[in-house]
């Protein structure tokens, strides 16, 4: 969900090649302690967490230099070292969500029966990777995994209407993002020795791991309708515009526990984590709105003329079958092709972005001279978050 815009580091006086920095140390770091496949678990968000430990520490992770890559142009780079306190976090991180997100894919059927098997093979081994990660920096990960493995009850009890009414069971459904997330923020605190920080970055967390939860669920409102699929906030009966609020709900607590602990003025923080969420709330605020009818309506009088296409252009994306889809996995994913370029997910077929490429929407970007002071308290339309910082004056958050 989360990508800083390189183009905004300037006013921060952020070095823009410090995300890239933590995501390549985290690849690698993956690809040194679990092989080559894990790195297609490397999480983006959890590079925040990385960057988050960093920011908070009194010096930087030792780096490294690391060999040519085709993300970087084939050129070499300054990565922390697999060992270090932000990367080893972040490992924890993606090898969790990403066992998580394998064993979803299987649950849900997105996947070939036959390709089952291998798939909770490698859950099961990035899940074991996570203990021992989270082991060895002092977190204890077990009431996470209970979380998530709780999950799908939860999902189950109120698809069936036996669980909790209205808004509970919505916060019933989002308590394993919520908690995760919780706990992986406020360990940034304890691994770079802030302990004073610890409430706030959980309570920021909390927050964070519901607007993830809720922001996914509302960028895939049609498509699990259309596909039948589970979607927490139709399960509910939540709308989409209600489904928004308390998404802009939460992200005005998370900037306020933020800036309880005095966060919010270190520069890289809101270059990686402030600014980019604001933008990707502005883009899923654009891809809920009502679009308009009028032209449509204009032109319903006059015949459409109709001619034969071809039956499988309307089924969208085709699923790769078994010797296809490890193709792609070892060609993509275990090189790194999927880092620099758009290439296709093994199991569903559907084309994606380069893990470069994601997240960087510079459209509306503008440098907001008059941003309002701290004396703000609305997060609404064209206010303020308190921060002095405005939530929706443009795409970049100034």
């Amino acid at each position: 969900m989360l990508r800083p815009c390189r183009h905004g580091a300037a006013k921060y006086g952020v070095d823009p090649g410090l995300w890239q920095s933590h995501m390549c140390g985290l690849c690698l770091g993956l690809r040194d302690g679990h092989g080559q496949l894990a790195r297609s678990a490397t999480n983006t968000d959890a590079v925040v967490l990385a960057l988050l430990t960093e920011a908070q520490a009194a010096s930087p992770a030792p780096r490294r230099t690391a060999g040519p890559c085709p993300l970087r142009g084939m050129r070499t780079a300054r990565v922390p070292v697999a060992a270090s306190a932000p990367v080893q976090l972040a490992a924890t991180a993606s090898l969790l969500l990403g066992s998580a997100k394998v064993a979803d894919h299987i649950a849900d059927g997105d996947t070939r029966p036959r390709l089952h098997r291998p798939m909770r093979r490698v859950a099961t081994g990035w899940a074991t990777g996570a203990h021992t990660r989270a082991a060895a920096i002092g977190l204890d990960i077990a009431p996470l995994v209970a979380a998530i493995e709780a999950q799908a009850g939860a999902e189950q009890r109120v698809a069936a209407g036996d669980g909790l009414p209205g808004a509970a069971a919505l916060d019933d459904l989002t308590l394993a993002s919520r908690r995760c997330a919780a706990e992986f923020f406020a360990h940034t605190a304890v691994l770079a020795d802030r302990p004073e920080n610890v409430d706030a970055l959980r309570g920021a967390g909390d927050e964070f791991g519901r607007i993830a939860h809720l922001a996914d669920a509302l960028t895939d409102y049609d498509a699990d309708a259309a596909a039948d699929r589970f979607n927490p906030l139709a399960a509910t009966g939540t709308t989409q515009d209600e489904g928004y609020a308390l998404v802009r709900e939460s992200h005005h607590s998370l900037r306020s526990a933020l800036r309880t602990a005095g966060l919010t003025d270190i520069p890289a923080l809101r270059w990686a984590l402030l600014d980019p969420l604001t933008t990707a709330l502005r883009r899923i605020g654009r891809t809920i709105a009502a679009p308009p009818v009028a032209s449509a309506q204009k032109y319903q009088q006059y015949p459409v003329s109709v001619h034969p296409t071809d039956p499988r252009a309307s089924l969208g994306p085709q699923r790769p079958g078994v010797a296809e889809s490890i193709q792609l996995i070892l060609t993509q994913y275990c090189t790194g092709y999927a880092c620099c370029a758009e290439h296709t997910r093994p199991c569903s077929g559907e084309r994606q972005q380069s893990w470069a490429e994601r997240g960087c929407d510079c459209s509306g970007c503008c440098e907001c001279g008059s941003c309002c002071g701290d004396s703000a308290s609305c997060c609404g339309d064209g206010c303020c978050c308190g921060d002095g910082c405005c939530c929706d004056g443009c795409g970049c958050d100034c």
